[in-house]
Parts: C-alpha cells; sequence; structure tokens
C-alpha cells in the first residue's frame, strides 16, 4: 500500500538510507573501505564511527560451548558423565558433517560462496533496497556475512551474564540488533558484515568458515550447531545426514524457533490459550516444510540431486526423532551426586581460582566455557558403593525422611573415589520423596547441605589430643558416670556425664582409652576429655580440615548471638552438624600417617582447544605427627576388630581402624580405613528429628544399616587396594600406670567400693571369709595395699560375722596355750613335737592356723611345740 502521508523525520531518514546506499553500493563495487565525507544524518554518524573503529584484521572468539564431565569405564576409557550448556553445541570439523548438508546449504543461502570474495553483491543491495523503502528483508547475505553476523551476535549473548535478572530482555536486545534490517541501525549493520565478511576472507579458508558458521548457528531453543541439531531433531550425527534432513535443517537457520519440529503442539502464533499453534504436528509441521522443499527444490535446480530424487523427497513428511539432550547432573544417573559435587567445585572452590578466575566468573565458564572435566571417579569403587546402595538401601522409608550416603577416599592422594546415594537426584524444590538434588556426604559449598551430627566417630578427636598430650593409650582413666569440671583456656565449665549416659544405659567403669575407643563408652571418653581442654580438642579437628557443614569453624571460643558454635563438653561426643566427608578425610590423615590431603574429584582439566588448564597441585599437609597417628591407628583398630565397627569388617586380612558415630538416635555414622583406601558411610533422618529406633524390625534395620553398607564397600576396597600393617605405636604409649592402692579392712562394702573408685580402680566383690570383724566389714583384699597397676580390679572379701581371730600363744605352754585357745572360742590339738630347750609339758612354736588367722568358732587349732625329751 502507498503512503499517503510522510513525516518531516521520514523524509529525512529516506534520504539518508539513500546516502547509505551509496555508500554501499560503493563499497561493494570497491570491495574496501574508504572515508565518507559527504553523508549526513545519522546514517553518516554510525557509517564513519563504524568504519574508523573497526579492527585491520577481524578477531573471532570461539563460540560457546558446553562443559563436558568425564569418568572413566572399567577399560580406562574416559565416557561422558554429564554436559552443561547454555547453547547446546557440539563443534564438529568440517570432514565431520555430510556433504549433502554443504549442498543443501550452498544451494539454498550462497551458491556463489566459492566464487565471490564474501560479500553476495546482488543480494546485499536488494537488502539496502529494502530497507530505504521500509520493505525489510532478512535477504542478502553471504555465508560469510551470516557467519559474522552469528559472530557478533555470540559475542553480545556472551556479555549477558547467566544470572542477570534482565538477562531475557538483554538477549532479545542482541537477536533485534543482530538482524536489524530498518533505517540507520540497518546499514550500519550490513557495512559491518560487508567490513568483517571481507577480512574473515582473508584471514580462514571457505571451508574454514563454512564449518564455522555450521558450527555456530542457532536451530531453535538452546540447540546451536548441525552436530547438536542432528541429534536433537534426527537422532544421528551430521556425518549422518540424509537429503531430506540436510534440507530440513538448513531451512530452519531462517527462522529456528519458528520452523523448530521438537514441539509438536506448534512454535507460533497460537491461541490466548496457547494452543492451535501453527507449525505443529498437526498440520504436518507446514512452515518447515515448505521451507525444507524450497531448499530441495534449489538442490535440484543446482544439480545436487536428480528431479527424481527431488519428487521422493519432497513426497515424505517431517518425521523428527527428537533425542532430548540433557544439561546438568542429571543426565549422570547413579553417578549424579558425585557429578553435583564436581559441578559445586567448578563453581566456586577455591582452589580452582587460578586456573578458572574467581567464584562470581564460574557460572559463565562452566555453562559457555567448553571445558573438559575429568574426575577421580574410580568405575570399580564407585560401581560397588552404587551396588551396596541399592542392596542395603531403599530411597524412601513411610515416617521419615530416610537418608544415606557413602564416599570413597584415597588417602594418599585425597582423591574421591566413590560417591553415592540412596535417593535419584532431583533438584526440583518440589521434588517428592526419595529425590533431592542435595549431595548428603558433603558440605554446602560442595553442594550439600548443613552437615549431619557426626556422632562418636568425632571422639577421635580426643583421642589424638590425648597422645598428643603425652597420656598413654593404657592410662587408667576412671569412666564411670560422675560429675567433671572441663576447661577451655582458662574458662571451666562443669557437666554430669549421667545427663548423657552410655549405650544401653552401661553405668561405665575404670578403665584405658583402648577399652573406651573399642567400646565407644561416652563417660570414658569425658572423662579423657576433663583431663584435657576442650578447646584444644576442637582445634584439633579444625586443624584436621574439619568445619560444619555451613562452613562455619568448629573451634570458635565465644557463640554466635544465637548461641550457636561456642565451645561445650558434651562437643567432644559428636553433636557437630559435619559432612561425612570431611570426617572420612580425618580417617584417611589417620592411615596416612598424619598426613592430610585435601578431597577431590577433579584430575585434569582442558580447554575447547584441548590445553591443559593448569590446576593448584592438591594439597597434602602434615596435620599429625606420624607417631600420634600411629598411637590411634593403633587404639582404632580395637573397634573394627572385636569393638563397635566390628559388624562392618570384612575380617579379609586386611587391617583396618574404624570408629561408630550415632547421635540422639537420629543419625549414625562409620568410619573405616585400611592404610590404602578409606571409607565413609552415614545413614539416618536427612531433614529435622525422628528416632530410627522405631524403624527396627525384621525388614527394615536402620539403625544397622551402616554395618552392611560399609562391609561391602570395605570389601571391594580391599579387593581393589589391598591395604598393609599400619605402623606400630611407639611404646611410651602402651605404658602401664601405677597408683598407691590403699588398704580398706574394715570398711564396709560400700565404703570400700567408694574409697577404690576414688583412687582409680575397679571393685569385684568376693564371697564372705571367715573373720571376726562384723558381717558386711571387709575382711580381705586382694591384692593388698601398695603399688599396682593403676585401674586394676581389686577383689575384697566381707566378714561372715561368724570367725574369730586364732590368738598368739606361740612361747607358751601347752596348758597356757589350750586355755587361750578355749577362751576364744578354739579347740587345742596337740601337733608335732620338736626336741629342744621347751618346758617339761612342751613351749608352743606355731599354730596352725597361724596367729591372726581369722578362722570359725570351735573349730579346732594345731598346737607345734617343743620339748626337752618328746618321748617322756
Amino acid at each position: 500500500m502507498p503512503q499517503t502521508k510522510r513525516t518531516l523525520t521520514g523524509v529525512l531518514s529516506g534520504l539518508a538510507g539513500l546516502v547509505g546506499l551509496s555508500v554501499v553500493a560503493g563499497v561493494l563495487v570497491t570491495a574496501t573501505v574508504t572515508p565518507v565525507f559527504a553523508v549526513t544524518g545519522a546514517a553518516a554518524a554510525q557509517s564513519i564511527d563504524l568504519f574508523e573503529g573497526l579492527p585491520s584484521n577481524l578477531k573471532v572468539d570461539r563460540p560457546m560451548q558446553p562443559t563436558t564431565i568425564y569418568a572413566k569405564d572399567a577399560n580406562g576409557t574416559d565416557q561422558v558423565m554429564a554436559r552443561f550448556y547454555d547453547q547446546n553445541r557440539i563443534p564438529v570439523a568440517y570432514d565431520q558433517v555430510a556433504p549433502v548438508l554443504y549442498d543443501a546449504l550452498l544451494a539454498s543461502e550462497d551458491k556463489n560462496f566459492y566464487t565471490h570474495g564474501g560479500i553476495d553483491i546482488t543480494g546485499t543491495l536488494k537488502a539496502v533496497v529494502g530497507n530505504v523503502t521500509g520493505s525489510a528483508t532478512n535477504g542478502g547475505s553471504s555465508i560469510s556475512q551470516q557467519y559474522v553476523k552469528n559472530v557478533l551476535l555470540q559475542d553480545c549473548e556472551k556479555g549477558v551474564p547467566l544470572g542477570d535478572k534482565d538477562r531475557d530482555a538483554k538477549l532479545n536486545k542482541c537477536w533485534e540488533d543482530a538482524a536489524a534490517t530498518v533505517g540507520s541501525s540497518g546499514i550500519a549493520r550490513k557495512l559491518q558484515e560487508i567490513r568483517y565478511a571481507t577480512a574473515i576472507e582473508k584471514q580462514y579458508s571457505k571451508n574454514d568458515i563454512l564449518i564455522g558458521y555450521l558450527n555456530l548457528v542457532n536451530f531453535g531453543g538452546t540447540t546451536y550447531g548441525i552436530e547438536a541439531a542432528a541429534q536433537r531433531y534426527f537422532s544421528v550425527s551430521a556425518l549422518q545426514l540424509n537429503a531430506v534432513q540436510a534440507a530440513t535443517l538448513v531451512g530452519m537457520v531462517q527462522n529456528p524457533n519458528a520452523f523448530r519440529i521438537d514441539l509438536p503442539g506448534g512454535t507460533y502464533d497460537c491461541d490466548k490459550d496457547g494452543n492451535n499453534c501453527k507449525n505443529s504436528q498437526a498440520d504436518g509441521y507446514h512452515d518447515t516444510l515448505v521451507r525444507r522443499n524450497y531448499v530441495l527444490s534449489r538442490m535440484e535446480v543446482l544439480g545436487k540431486i536428480t528431479k527424481e530424487q527431488y519428487e521422493a523427497d519432497k513426497a515424505q513428511p517431517i518425521t523428527p526423532a527428537i533425542k532430548t539432550p540433557t544439561s546438568g547432573c542429571s543426565a549422570a544417573g547413579d553417578n549424579a551426586y558425585f557429578c553435583k559435587y564436581v559441578q559445586s567445585t567448578l563453581e566456586g572452590d577455591a582452589s580452582l581460582d587460578s586456573a578458572l578466575g574467581p567464584a562470581k566468573d564460574r557460572a559463565d565458564k562452566l555453562f559457555r566455557g567448553g571445558l573438559n572435566v575429568y574426575t577421580t571417579l574410580s568405575p570399580q569403587m564407585q560401581g560397588a558403593a552404587v551396588q551396596a546402595m541399592h542392596d542395603y538401601t531403599t530411597p524412601t522409608i513411610d515416617g521419615m525422611d530416610f537418608g544415606a550416603a557413602a564416599v570413597n577416599l584415597d588417602p594418599k592422594t585425597g582423591k574421591i573415589l566413590a560417591l553415592a546415594q540412596n535417593t535419584t537426584f532431583n533438584e526440583a524444590q518440589d521434588a517428592p520423596a526419595g529425590q533431592t538434588g542435595i549431595v548428603y556426604a558433603a558440605d554446602q559449598a560442595h553442594g550439600g547441605g548443613i552437615g549431619f551430627s557426626v556422632g562418636s566417630t568425632y571422639k577421635v578427636f580426643t583421642l589424638l589430643d590425648w597422645l598428643e598430650k603425652g597420656h598413654s593409650l593404657k592410662e587408667s582413666v576412671n569412666g564411670n558416670l560422675q560429675r567433671l569440671t572441663f576447661k577451655c583456656g582458662t574458662s571451666t565449665m562443669t557437666a554430669d556425664s549421667g545427663e548423657i549416659g552410655n549405650f544401653q544405659n552401661a553405668r561405665g567403669y575404670v578403665g584405658t582409652p583402648m577399652d573406651f575407643t573399642a567400646a565407644s563408652l561416652n563417660s570414658g571418653f569425658l572423662a579423657m576429655a576433663a583431663k584435657l581442654d576442650v578447646c584444644d580438642i576442637n582445634d584439633l579437628a579444625s586443624r584436621m580440615g574439619v568445619h560444619y557443614g555451613n562452613g562455619h569453624a568448629v573451634n570458635d571460643r565465644q557463640p554466635d548471638a544465637n548461641g550457636q558454635y561456642g565451645p561445650a563438653p558434651f562437643d567432644v561426643l559428636g553433636s557437630k552438624n559435619i559432612a561425612p566427608l570431611d570426617m572420612a578425610a580425618v580417617y584417611a590423615a589417620i592411615a596416612n600417617n598424619g598426613t592430610r590431603c585435601d578431597p577431590h574429584a577433579i584430575e585434569k582439566i582442558t580447554g575447547p582447544d584441548g590445553a591443559d588448564i593448569p590446576l593448584t597441585p592438591t594439597t597434602c599437609t602434615q596435620v599429625l605427627k606420624p607417631e600420634i597417628a600411629a598411637g590411634a591407628a593403633y587404639a582404632l583398630q580395637g573397634v573394627m576388630k572385636g569393638g563397635t565397627g566390628s559388624q562392618a569388617n570384612p575380617y579379609d586380612g586386611t587391617p583396618l581402624i574404624g570408629k561408630t558415630g550415632s547421635h540422639n538416635n537420629s543419625q549414625t555414622m562409620l568410619m573405616a580405613s585400611s592404610t590404602t583406601s578409606t571409607t565413609g558411610v552415614w545413614v539416618g533422618q536427612a531433614n529435622g528429628d525422628v528416632n530410627i529406633n522405631d524403624f527396627y524390625t525384621q525388614d527394615i534395620n536402620v539403625p544397622n544399616i551402616r554395618y552392611p553398607l560399609s562391609k561391602a564397600i570395605l570389601s571391594a576396597a580391599d579387593e581393589f587396594a589391598p591395604g598393609g600393617a599400619f605402623p606400630d605405636p611407639i611404646q611410651s604409649q602402651l605404658k602401664q600406670s601405677y597408683t598407691n592402692l590403699p588398704s580398706v579392712i574394715g570398711m564396709t562394702v560400700d565404703q570400700a567400693t567408694q574409697t577404690l573408685d576414688n583412687a582409680g580402680f575397679s571393685v569385684s566383690v568376693g564371697p564372705a571369709v571367715q573373720s571376726n570383724l562384723p558381717t558386711d566389714q571387709i575382711a580381705q583384699q586382694d591384692p593388698g595395699p601398695g603399688q599396682v597397676v593403676t585401674g586394676s580390679t581389686i577383689t575384697i572379701s566381707p566378714s561372715n560375722g561368724q570367725g574369730a581371730t586364732v590368738p598368739n600363744v606361740v612361747g607358751k605352754t601347752m596348758g597356757d596355750a589350750a586355755t587361750a585357745l578355749q577362751q576364744a572360742g578354739f579347740n587345742a590339738v596337740k601337733g608335732t613335737c620338736t626336741p629342744g630347750n621347751g618346758d617339761d609339758t612342751g613351749t608352743v612354736s606355731a599354730t596352725s592356723p597361724a596367729a591372726g588367722t581369722p578362722a570359725a568358732k570351735g573349730s579346732s587349732v594345731t598346737l607345734n611345740y617343743v620339748k626337752k625329751n618328746c618321748q617322756g
């Protein structure tokens, strides 16, 4: 329709367009860029700025590419675990694309591609004329110009961060600018394309430009590049495309989001309810079909296919074979939680700052940087962990938020060899029961939560501090339930170990750290901690790399505003929320002679060009003296052999250290290690509190799942990486301590027991013995008073109240002795006579029982005597 009214602005724009047209025409004729002085209006200003600001050589950045995470299979071959992308692009080389695709592209888009100098003169002039007359058109660009347009578009898109709140609007602006056809901006875009297209023709071969374009161009949605498009729409590689498929894909590039064929409901012009859209499965993808057939017709005209082929191909319907790609860890299956750990490391771990830059830029690197990430995952150990998880756990248990996680580390390198979980990976906020995106084994910084109360596995720090302070593993400690005083620096705190109690309400006993470790006796460890400094114990934990799951330090001296994180006596029993992986690293350090290697999941990273990106070497730090680690390992072996962890021991000949832990009947853990492999297992309530003992039935045994789960993984580890013997402890760690044993003769049983308890001894009450002491008074103790091994068991025997003490009658005449015995309640019996200087009737030389011996009243006492003449 002819225009009947034109504004002054419209007239001036038209004049500027005509001037711009003359500029373009001149450029096309000369194929070079020359200064333009006779240009007026906006077109003139933009054209001059554009040309003066251009570099002499076009430098094309790499396109945005997905990051790919790899793990080795059983044959040692790297296999794709997951891909992360903003634009799903799989770059390919020129010879990895079917020749028929090139025929289709050039026949329909740029038949003179191999003969022109980068510019389609006729097409460009036609586009500019359309610009001036207001009949906008997208045509008129050579492949080289389209390559330029896509490079500039890509550059604009790169400048929009993934987390930008106005991301969609800014990306749309990039598209609008790249496709500008009307007014001075449209002329400026064409001038820019001309200059850049001319430049790249001087820098790159025709084939480079062609494959570069095909790797860049959008095919609808997040599908970019010919390889991703072939896989997405037809489930084949670009090299396997046939003529119909090639023509369909080439036809899409003109209007990719309208012509895409992965939306059966249609792509545009929908009704108000979003239904009845055009270009749908219902209409046979009409618009895409028309465009495809146009491409086929151009191929037939140019002799790329025969008339018969054209007719046959044109008759075929659009038949997609959709293959939906995934971005993220959901495609990693049983390895998804390990994948999430890797992703979180890539996005924020400080150890990668030097390689990937600050955390704020990492998301762009992950989704756009084309990184190739090679991981530490072991197919053998991961397979064993996953199988054990399937065998011994379940995704859900009615009545609780059931969770289980297992990790396996190489203690000598810190490599994470396995990470498995009972749930299905799902990062949706409303994920159903049994599905979550949280990595239970990790801290928040690595995809996990706030951690879990680690229970008695934390006792290892009391054990280690005990050894560092010079105490012996065989030192006797009063582990009875009692009120104790604890210190933290100059501050003191009192607490009653009875408030915590022991497993199965045991009363405690006097024992050694060896005993307490094997039995995991709460009152014993609290008694040990009372002889140490609670804050030193937590400092040691921090030194060994332990922190709360939310990153907070475990050794804060003062609580925060909410009263959290400050020191408390019972902390030493494991109330702190810590990631299982961090606790596993502690036991790995002990197994590695006191050297802690930071747990890590990434082995190597290469850029999109395949070149290695240098990584900061893994930090391995001596956190314990080797002799301290050896002493701890000596005690911790008792846990796995006869102690609380013995149910998890495969007993295959591999020495193991370990420690069990539970907290408030809602969390359980088991940490175990050989010299070559460390395993950590957590089982419990993933969120909130519930008594897991309520789920102890014939079919469900939640409190004990950790044992078979750990055993299966430990068995695989012992086969995959057999461990050796742990170093022996030094002698001072095994020395006995001695204490002066007081006499309790004459005390009541209760008094004697309390006295011996206070002195650090165990007490055993024997049967009553003959004594002239009142009933219930101690008449005998074994051993007797003096220096004895600290903590020895002392047997005390009360009087039966029916005895008397044999009087001392030695030296008396036989008559006087008989009288004394009779008066004491005994019967005198003549014994053996020995010739000598005694009285004529005989002088007593000895008695049996001896003088001072308790004996029953009415019993006989034999009198041995001396007499001058034993025959008289």
